[in-house]
């Protein structure tokens, strides 16, 4: 009975839970929270960020080339990130948050 009960918790867990171990995640992640300083105006509940001044990415859920289009040329009081990132610092960053928002 206890071996069952184990079993379950780990396949829920495994079954409702994404893991993302990729390399582009983990660095789109790193950027998001340091070089872009997303989570100052951005809520996204997997980089445990609570800024108001943009939308919450959780409730929005942007597509990978909604974010690129967003970071690279700016939108309402977003500044571009052009020249603050690389073309595959804005990609990795949008892959994170286009991942991660759909959780």
């Amino acid at each position: 009975m206890k071996a069952k009960l184990i079993f379950l918790l780990i396949f829920n867990l495994l079954l409702f839970n994404k893991t993302f171990s990729d390399e582009k995640f983990d660095i789109g992640k790193d950027i998001f929270l340091k070089a872009g300083n997303c989570g100052a105006c951005h809520t996204l509940k997997d980089a445990n960020t609570v800024g108001n001044i943009g939308p919450n990415l959780n409730e929005i859920k942007p597509n990978i080339g909604r974010v690129v289009n967003s970071v690279t040329n700016g939108i309402g009081v977003m500044p571009s990130f052009l020249e603050i990132l690389s073309d595959e610092e804005i990609n990795a960053v949008a892959y994170y948050v286009s991942e991660s928002a759909t959780n």
